[in-house]
């Protein structure tokens, strides 16, 4: 979807039921709760070095495990988040760590980075930006690989046409 387009933002908010600012901060959230949850989990298959259900390429005992439950601040509000597990308990994800509870500002970087259409090693930079450590350009590849099928899916489904009135009030004072 192009955020630019006026007449598209607002047949998403329609096509979503979306009304008021309160609504559209829930739907936010939401989105940053999926993406971050997709890009753990493709942290997960680059750490184990095959995807879900790829057993050809598995060359490793090593295996997913299940999700843990966490719960992290936003920008948006608390977030649920299913932390991917493997069974010889290994894995430690970088986009969120360990006893990280605060995101607050992640999920606007990552939303831009796929926003902005970024190359692997644009989102690489800002990732060690965030976090100060570095991540392979693989596992960013094997990330994007994971969650650009759900970008599409967004930015292609039906939109409806709604009409948004936004009322702001003010006062200014100088000295």
């Amino acid at each position: 979807m192009d955020f630019a387009d006026k007449k598209a933002v607002k047949y998403f908010l329609k096509d979503n039921g979306i009304e008021d600012l309160t609504q559209l901060k829930l739907v936010f959230k939401s989105m940053a709760g999926s993406l971050l949850d997709e890009l753990l989990e493709g942290e997960r298959d680059d750490h184990l070095g095959y995807a879900k259900h790829d057993y050809v390429n598995k060359k490793t005992d090593n295996s997913r495990n299940g999700y843990s439950p966490k719960n992290v601040k936003s920008t948006y509000g608390d977030v649920e988040l299913s932390i991917p597990r493997d069974r010889k308990g290994e894995f430690e994800p970088q986009l969120v760590r360990k006893y990280q509870t605060d995101i607050t500002g992640i999920e606007d970087k990552i939303i831009s980075m796929y926003a902005k259409g970024m190359t692997v090693r644009d989102i690489q930079s800002h990732i060690e930006e965030i976090y100060g450590g570095e991540i392979s350009a693989q596992t960013i590849s094997n990330i994007t690989d994971k969650v650009l099928p759900h970008v599409e899916e967004w930015r292609n489904r039906q939109l409806k046409e709604i009409y948004a009135i936004t009322y702001i009030d003010s006062l200014q004072c100088s000295l």
